[in-house]
């Protein structure tokens, strides 16, 4: 099977589990195969805002997200927190691309201290080993001392921090347009075709 790219996404426990689910299906409709990484507290959050009851075994989660965005086959494979062995875990296969959506606070600090306690914290630091491509996009507020230090470390290494604040400009009408409107952003960055939101000064 060909695709355009391959790409990996971590749901974390932040809230903002629709702006990961809508991310990941403009990457499936990108062509894009994407290995998927799911926090147990990413689980929590997606019970909770989507009304989502995930399989937890990989291949069945694999599935599951396959039926639900219509992917093709192996498009969208699910890695447990400890598949050591998989690709994302490994410089010499892991995605050059990964992003973080939604990035809790706790994920974050694991990241910026290099602590590789769990797959999507070693796929973050495999990237920013390998000089990758790695957006975080956390959801907190407000942010402390902490939160700000972690980030700058990050933001001074390389990676990208864009955290989910949606812009008004472009008068959203529901909550479906705030969320296309972080989610054009990432895909802005990701270099990816995006026609979710138009750019400033560019009529719709």
């Amino acid at each position: 099977m060909s695709f355009e790219k391959r790409i990996t996404l971590a749901f974390t426990g932040a809230s903002g589990a629709p702006y990961g689910m809508r991310l990941l299906e403009t990457l499936v409709a990108a062509n894009y195969q994407v290995y998927l990484l799911i926090s147990s507290a990413a689980r929590v959050v997606l019970a909770t805002e989507e009304e989502l009851k995930i399989p937890a075994n990989p291949q069945s989660c694999s599935e599951f997200f396959t039926q639900r965005f219509d992917a093709k086959p192996e498009q969208i494979t699910v890695f447990g927190k400890d598949e050591w062995f998989s690709p994302v875990a490994s410089g010499s296969a892991a995605p050059k691309q990964m992003v973080v959506c939604p990035c809790s606070t706790g994920s974050l600090s694991a990241i910026a201290t290099g602590k590789s306690d769990n797959l999507i914290e070693r796929g973050a630091d495999v990237v920013i080993k390998e000089k990758g491509q790695l957006i975080l996009v956390p959801r907190e507020m407000p942010l402390s001392t902490i939160h700000l230090e972690n980030m700058l470390k990050l933001s001074q290494m390389g990676v990208t921090i864009m955290p989910a604040a949606p812009g008004f400009y472009h008068q959203p009408k529901n909550i479906e347009d705030l969320v296309d409107f972080v989610v054009a952003r990432i895909l802005d960055h990701l270099e990816i075709d995006q026609k979710l939101m138009p750019r400033w000064g560019y009529q719709k």
